[in-house]
């Protein structure tokens, strides 16, 4: 599919979605609030009924049962889904010269599959810009919960074992502190978009105070990858409000920042402190990293193009540098030591065509009446992937949901519909661009 195609592929399938049954929409919202909330942790009569699975379960015969009955294709495929499933089929095909074979099949069938599945149904059912605004919306107020647990466990002392850092929200994707920190930088340019975007008053305060709970929960964990990831979001949004009406919100931003600073508990700065000067960080964490990414560095090279098979990193690893058991805290050096080259070099390119297709709306939208709520969204869908290129050099995530669903929204912009418009929007958004 080429750039010029995009239009014309748009304007088919939003009419074909006008069509389109609600219930995989439906479903898909159910299935993240599961994956997020995890409510089977706070009632445990649900656990045993395995209702993730359950919904994605219904999520695919529904979205499947709908295309066909139209006799429309199930998936979309736009260039970024061709590289994903290349980057999938290369993981299958290096599973006979994986260092363990067993694992590597298990990580692909109980892990990597569930994340693609989802990423593709992202990419073909999110096709209308309502249900954009409506998933943006849902990942902007499933953060509250998770931004008050992580405040609340800090000023309660609720920490991890060691004392040192709190216990992220009962569900997998943040529990740990650098998760929920990951989660929060990923859905914070998402609620930027939706208080920029708002048109009443009430709307824009509530969205700002969310931005303002989000970021005071990512300070809450102490994570440093956090700390730099919310760094990378705010020079993001100061040179692209440059020359909107919206530029004094990020000086203001930044001074509330430094004057909060002197708030946050004193080992907070000396943690961040050791981004830049690793041998003072007594808990020896930094260094660690640090040797780690040489010693996957050096074993990237020595099998540079199977890799040593999906899931095997934390095997490999102890075979070059003794007998930790940690993973590589780096997504580009897991695909790398893992997959080889061409595992690496898929997934860059997976990143570049996400943020090339938020680039597209961008252009597709820019300046017209009526498309301001579309182009703050993508605009913030394309902080999110640039936020996580940068989070992704400290965390071991490359086969979770976190990326994916940023990316699968950022591959169904390509077939959302902007060829009209509400006839209530006022010209004078036009300038706002």
């Amino acid at each position: 599919m080429t750039i010029n195609s995009v239009p014309a592929t748009a304007h088919a399938a939003a009419s074909d979605a006008e069509r389109e049954s609600n219930i995989p929409y439906y479903a898909l919202l159910l299935f993240t609030f599961i994956l997020l909330l995890a409510p089977q942790q706070i009632f445990p009569v649900l656990a045993p009924l395995r209702i993730a699975m359950l919904s994605i379960v219904l999520l695919v015969t529904a979205h499947a049962g709908s295309r066909l009955s139209r006799g429309a294709s199930i998936l979309f495929y736009p260039p970024g889904v061709i590289i994903a499933l290349t980057l999938t089929a290369w993981a299958v095909i290096t599973i006979p010269m994986s260092m363990w074979p067993g694992g590597s099949l298990a990580l692909l069938t109980e892990q990597y599959f569930k994340t693609i599945i989802v990423f593709l149904l992202l990419a073909s059912v999110i096709n209308t810009r309502e249900r954009l605004h409506g998933m943006c919306l849902a990942l902007a107020l499933m953060a509250i919960p998770l931004a008050i647990t992580a405040i609340r466990n800090l000023l309660s002392g609720v920490t991890m074992v060691g004392g040192e850092r709190i216990i992220g929200y009962d569900a997998p994707l943040a529990e740990n502190p650098n998760d929920m920190a990951l989660l929060m930088n990923l859905f914070l340019p998402l609620t930027i978009g939706l208080f920029l975007s708002a048109r009443s008053r009430m709307r824009k305060i509530a969205f700002g105070a969310l931005v303002a709970l989000m970021v005071t929960a990512i300070f809450a964990t102490f994570s440093r990858a956090g700390f730099l990831t919310l760094a990378i979001t705010f020079c993001c949004y100061f040179f692209l409000l440059r020359n909107r009406p919206e530029r004094y919100l990020a000086p203001i931003l930044l001074v509330v920042v430094i004057v909060a600073l002197p708030f946050l508990p004193g080992d907070y700065l000396g943690r961040i402190g050791t981004i830049t000067d690793i041998d003072s960080d007594v808990t020896n964490s930094a260094q660690i990293r640090l040797r780690d990414y040489i010693a996957a560095v050096n074993l990237a090279i020595d099998n540079p193009l199977t890799g040593t098979g999906i899931g095997t990193n934390m095997l490999a690893m102890n075979e070059a540098r003794g007998e930790t058991w940690t993973l590589i805290h780096n997504v580009y050096l897991t695909f790398a030591v893992e997959l080889g080259v061409p595992g690496v070099t898929l997934f860059i390119m997976l990143l570049i065509a996400s943020i090339r297709s938020t680039q597209s709306m961008l252009l597709r939208t820019k300046g017209k009446a009526g498309l301001f709520d579309l182009y703050c969204l993508a605009e913030g869908l394309k902080v999110s992937l640039i936020a996580f290129s940068v989070a992704a050099l400290f965390h071991p995530v490359a086969y979770h949901f976190y990326f994916y669903y940023i990316a699968g929204l950022a591959m169904a912009l390509t077939q959302i519909n902007v060829s009209t418009a509400p006839p209530q929007q006022s010209t004078a958004v036009r300038s706002r661009h």
